[in-house]
């Protein structure tokens, strides 16, 4: 058997997350961007993931036509220890063998996590770890509650193992790369394509180490799975709560203004308007994008958008603001908080509102992953009194609601 060595310094331990499965029993819809308490499942995972201090690195393996959608997702929420997203294979097998391929020359050890196993704790996946630094190989696994039975083709019981000694199998599952590597080139040589990576590692004779695991750490397959994991996560949000997590829902006001002048294109709710003037800003000023996001960030006690994004931080000059709304977004996520609606007030004497209305709500639900009829976007005039009234400027609010993830 292969073992890892033990030293003072952290091992470096490459995530390959699978996640290139065709979803068939659900319907064929993704269930890695499907919504789970308002956050997409492989988020979940990524963030738990991303939260392991000896992951260095995380490779996603996922589906051609995903991959521009999974990008996407890793920007949203701020995924930046991701340092590929790679086309999978036929198999899990084949697919998480092209994780391997393009992790880092530094890692010393693979940890392959299914991407549907989102409600992972990060402690247990240092626990997986550490045993796998002390033997080579490690998984999470849990006792096996009911008794097992073994049946031939016609479904009748042939015999009935002894229940004290069956564990469900989890991800991740970890190992030191010479042993991963090893184990892949010789069930290539073979001919065998395995059903999960500890097999690959009793194949050339190692142990695996099993590594207490949670009962909630279940992979997404279904329907079923994706209500049976909304519970566990409330149950989880609940015991949070007892110990000073805050409240379950919260309010946030924003409020913001820009001055009017040519020679800008103005940019409301990430709506370009036809006019003769602009707003004046660091970024692109919109107004509408800037009060929503300075309410997200008010309801969870994060600041305010100047705070997160200074007015003079070369980086944000001329940004899309629908852009820094999505930061936003994804920084509530870490937090575990997600938007619920959001209510918003443009107030300008022109150009007229009316026409760009749908579009605003639209796009601003977009950034802030949630449907469109939570949104709602309002317009007034200020009857040509203020500055507002007297075309010198736009001024926006919004409030929402956000919720405990």
């Amino acid at each position: 058997m292969e073992r890892g060595k033990e030293t003072d310094k952290r091992p470096f331990v490459s995530a390959v997350v699978t996640a290139a499965g065709a979803s068939t029993r659900m319907g064929g819809t993704c269930k890695q961007l499907m919504l789970l308490r308002g956050m997409p499942v492989l988020a979940r995972t990524l963030v738990a993931l991303q939260q392991v201090p000896d992951i260095q690195e995380i490779v996603i393996v996922a589906r051609e036509e995903e991959i521009p959608s999974f990008r996407r997702l890793c920007r949203e929420h701020q995924i930046d220890k991701v340092s590929a997203i790679v086309p999978g294979g036929a198999t899990r097998q084949q697919s998480a063998a092209l994780g391997f391929a393009h992790i880092s020359d530094e890692a010393q050890y693979v940890a392959v996590h299914d991407g549907a196993r989102p409600l992972v704790r990060p402690e247990r996946v240092e626990e997986a770890i550490s045993a796998a630094v002390k033997t080579g190989a490690a998984t999470l696994a849990v006792p096996v509650k009911d008794t097992i039975k073994l049946a031939d083709r016609e479904g009748q019981v042939q015999s009935t193992p002894d229940r004290r000694f069956l564990w469900s199998i989890q991800t991740p599952q970890v190992f030191s790369r010479p042993l991963y590597r090893k184990a892949l080139d010789q069930a290539e040589r073979e001919h065998r394509d395995y059903t999960d990576d500890c097999q690959l590692a009793e194949g050339i004779g190692a142990a695996v180490q099993l590594v207490p695991g949670d009962y909630d750490n279940i992979k997404i397959t279904t329907p079923e799975d994706l209500r049976v994991a909304e519970e566990w996560l409330s149950q989880r949000e609940g015991q949070s709560g007892m110990k000073g997590r805050g409240h379950k829902m919260r309010i946030g006001h924003g409020y913001d203004v820009h001055r009017l002048v040519e020679g800008r294109p103005l940019i409301v709710g990430g709506v370009a308007i036809p006019f003769d003037k602009g707003l004046l800003g660091h970024s692109d000023a919109d107004v509408l994008a800037h009060a929503v996001s300075d309410a997200l960030l008010g309801a969870a006690g994060l600041g305010d958008i100047g705070g997160m994004f200074p007015d003079d931080d070369p980086a944000t000059l001329g940004a899309d603001s629908l852009e820094l709304l999505r930061q936003v977004t994804a920084r509530l996520s870490r937090d575990g908080w997600h938007p619920v609606n959001i209510d918003a007030t443009v107030i300008a004497q022109s150009p007229k509102m009316k026409p760009y209305i749908s579009a605003m709500r639209d796009r601003l639900a977009d950034a802030c992953g949630i449907e469109a009829d939570a949104v709602n976007v309002k317009a007034t005039t200020e009857e040509s009194l203020g500055f507002t009234g007297a075309g010198e400027g736009m001024a926006a609010h919004a409030v929402c609601l956000i919720e405990r993830c």
